[in-house]
Parts: C-alpha cells; sequence; structure tokens
C-alpha cells in the first residue's frame, strides 16, 4: 500500500497539472488583433516601431505595418539594429530612428574602440523599402546612447533627438545642421533653469556625470504649430518647451516629482485642449495634464479584462496618441502589444504581437495611418472628457501582479500569468519529491 506521503504527493501532482491543463486550454488567444467597432474604433493602419524581439539587449527590431485585422501587411528592417521612432510622412514614405549596434565590428570611429551604436535616421520608400534619405552618426555605445525620435518639419528639415550627446537638433536636406540645442548650456548645474527649477538638495541627482553618461536620456522633439519644440527630458521628469532663439520657455513637470511623470515618453501638446498626452512610463500610465495647473485631467493606468487578480494593468507604456475620434492610442511595451481605447476606458482595438507574430515584440512607437499617404489629423478640435479616473487606477496588489505578468512574457507562453507560474512550481516540487519517494 502507498504511503500517505507519496499518495498526498501524488493528488497535489494530479490537482496542480490538470489546473495547468485547464489553463492553458481555456487561454482565448483569439485573433490576432480585437476586430474594431467601427463605431468606437478609429480607421486605419497602425505604423508600428519595435525595439526588439523577445529581449531588450536582442538586436532585432523593426518597422511594420498591421492592418485593422491584426495582419502584417508591411515590414522593414535592417541587421543588427533596433528601431524606435515612426513617422507616416505626407509622400507616403516612413521616417525611422534607428540604432544599429556594431560591436565587436571594424566600422566604429578608433575612438570607441571596438563597439558602437551607428545611430541612422531614415527616410524609406513604402512601395521599394529602399533608404532615399539619410542622416547618420556613430556614438559610443548602444545603450542609452540609441536615437529615439526624429520629426520632418514642414520646410523639410528633419528635427532629431540625440540622447547620446544630450543635444537636439535640425538637419536640411544636404544633411547641414541648422539649428541645434545643447542641454548642457540650457539646463546643467549652474544654468538658471537648474538652479530655479531642481530642487534643493538634489542637485547631485540630476547633474552630469559626464560626456557618456545616461545624464537627460532626451527621448522625444515635436514641432508645436508656432515652430517652437518640446523636448522630453526623461531623466528630470520634465518636457522643455523651446523657442530656437530665446531657449526654454516652458517646463512642464518639476524634476523628481513622479506625482506628474515619472521617466515620460513621447509626450504630445494637445493644443487646442490646452493639455498634455504623456506616456508616464515608470507609474505605468497614460496622462492627460493641464498644461496651466499641472492637473491630471485624464488617466489610463489599466486594460479592463479579465484576471485571477484585478484587471491587468499597463507595464511600461512609451507612446500614447490621440485620436481625431477621441480615443487613445497606447504603446504597452512589456505587455508586448498596442491599444486603441475610448475615452472611457474601454478598448475599442487592440493588437497583441505575441498572438498575431509568435514572438514578444517590445513594441515603442505607435501610429495611425492612411495607407494612400494621407497624413491624419493629430489632434482635434474638441475631444469628449475622460472617464473617472479612480476607476482605472489598480491596487498595489495590481501593480505587483501585473510587474510579474509583464516579466513572466519574455519567457513562457501568453497563457502562463503568475498563478499559473506558481502552480507549475508547486507541480514541478511535488512530482520531485513523489518521485523520491517511490525509489
Amino acid at each position: 500500500m502507498a504511503a500517505p506521503r507519496a499518495v498526498a504527493l501524488a493528488a497535489i501532482v494530479l490537482l496542480s497539472s490538470t489546473l495547468l491543463v485547464g489553463l492553458a486550454a481555456s487561454h482565448d488567444a483569439g485573433s490576432v488583433a480585437t476586430q474594431p467597432d467601427e463605431t468606437d474604433a478609429y480607421p486605419g493602419h497602425t505604423l508600428i516601431g519595435v525595439q526588439a524581439v523577445d529581449w531588450f539587449g536582442n538586436n532585432n527590431g523593426y518597422a511594420a505595418v498591421v492592418a485593422p485585422n491584426g495582419s502584417v501587411v508591411w515590414r522593414w528592417s535592417v541587421p543588427n539594429a533596433r528601431v524606435f521612432d515612426v513617422e507616416h510622412l505626407d509622400n507616403g514614405n516612413v521616417l525611422a530612428s534607428v540604432g544599429v549596434v556594431e560591436e565587436g565590428t571594424e566600422d566604429c570611429p578608433d575612438e570607441y574602440g571596438d563597439g558602437c551604436i551607428y545611430n541612422r535616421v531614415v527616410e524609406i520608400d513604402y512601395d521599394t523599402k529602399e533608404v532615399v534619405w539619410e542622416y547618420s552618426w556613430h556614438d559610443a555605445f548602444p545603450n542609452h546612447h540609441e536615437v529615439h525620435d526624429a520629426d520632418r518639419l514642414p520646410n523639410g528639415e528633419t528635427a532629431i533627438a540625440d540622447m547620446g550627446n544630450d543635444r537636439a537638433f535640425t538637419v536640411n536636406e544636404s544633411g547641414e545642421i541648422t539649428w541645434q540645442w545643447n542641454a548642457t548650456d540650457n539646463i546643467g548645474r549652474g544654468t538658471p533653469w537648474f538652479d530655479e527649477h531642481v530642487p534643493e538638495g538634489s542637485e547631485e541627482e540630476f547633474a552630469s556625470d559626464g560626456p557618456e553618461s545616461d545624464w537627460t536620456h532626451m527621448n522625444d522633439i515635436d514641432r508645436l504649430s508656432d515652430g517652437n519644440f518640446t523636448l522630453s527630458i526623461r531623466n528630470y521628469d520634465v518636457v522643455l518647451e523651446v523657442n530656437r532663439s530665446d531657449g526654454i520657455v516652458e517646463t512642464y513637470g518639476s524634476p523628481g516629482d513622479h506625482s506628474v511623470m515619472n521617466e515620460q515618453h513621447n509626450p504630445n501638446l494637445l493644443e487646442a485642449r490646452g493639455t498634455m498626452l504623456v506616456a508616464d512610463s515608470e507609474n505605468d500610465r497614460i496622462v492627460e495634464i493641464d498644461t496651466e495647473t499641472g492637473d491630471i485631467v485624464w488617466e489610463y493606468a489599466r486594460v479592463p479584462e479579465s484576471s485571477p487578480v484585478e484587471p491587468k494593468a499597463l507595464q511600461w507604456p512609451r507612446d500614447a496618441d490621440r485620436l481625431p475620434n477621441g480615443n487613445t492610442l497606447i504603446t504597452d511595451s512589456r505587455h508586448f502589444r498596442v491599444l486603441e481605447v475610448t475615452p472611457n476606458g474601454s478598448v475599442a482595438w487592440s493588437f497583441d504581437s505575441r498572438e498575431a507574430l509568435g514572438s514578444r515584440a517590445i513594441i515603442y512607437e505607435a501610429d495611425r495611418i492612411r495607407l494612400d499617404g494621407e497624413h491624419l489629423p493629430e489632434e482635434p478640435d474638441d475631444v469628449p472628457a475622460g472617464g473617472d479616473l479612480e476607476s482605472t487606477r489598480g491596487g498595489p496588489l495590481a501593480g505587483t501582479y501585473a510587474t510579474l505578468d509583464s516579466w513572466i512574457g519574455f519567457v513562457f507562453p501568453p497563457w502562463v500569468n503568475p498563478i499559473a507560474l506558481v502552480v507549475g512550481l508547486v507541480d514541478a516540487a511535488a512530482a520531485v519529491l513523489l518521485a523520491r519517494e517511490l525509489r
């Protein structure tokens, strides 16, 4: 007769294995994308920039266009690259910010040794996928030196945020720099801005540690209607408005104040509304901020879908665009997906790369586009107000659960969540103990 201990262990193995099979079988992979409701989702295809596939350190990024049904209808890549910002131009081409990793090659300048990053801002012909224009430069090494953003300006020039050198600049079609803004001269220690905005006692935290340190992490540049630029200074938790001649004219946020922004990405000033839409990355939420008062007037922090604990939170969102119908297009980077949500927080459309492509695409940016080259308006004249802010916030348990869930996603299939992982570990441990018991 089997010992009671062996019987108990066998029961645990049977029960946990049954639970795992049930979790796997009940997982609804769905179609490659949540089909849009024509009354809720904004029409068009979605252009995405993928930093890497399966892990942040992989250099296998690409740009792609996703149809409303989730199928990929266009894709561009180059070897050993990370793709960040992508923009659909008026002529139908795609502008992409690309960091090509050249570690262990002979292509790096002598000053960088045998490893560097080759930053490329490229215009890609949509039909031929050939690069028809490019501005490029080498920098010391990949991490926090990759170019993250570039925008084509109405006069044909291109504005670039150069993270590795803590500068923003514009170049003409010939590659000549026509304007440049250096963070050292404008927000570095000893400048009037630094003395006014950096809290007393925090000077060392926001001072540069040297030319190759991750000082500002400038990750975004956008042109406003009056010709000014907004610059996202991620490591300061602020967005600056800069005039080409007069320098900084406005500061949104405050260094170190994480109640407003915490290492943000891709802020968009909605000028007609007097608000700024921000991917508040380290707070795992999207916020719309009143630019006069600094108050949060709309917030999206989690996805209203079933979960054994609470609705699954966003994890490290890095882009948010307000669509002309009032919806918001969100890049949920560490959940490998793109969401379009309505003002009240319901999901109008979604694209999950794990289910659509069978891989974990770490998506950096997403833009809704029309393939005929028509440039969609980026800012509606009137956008409906958001829903109840409190109804979209999760508690500490939801945040912890979602963070663990996002990291699990790098290793296990989509159906494996934290509960499935715990059940699996119990199952494995009981199986090992049972095997020893039966020896």
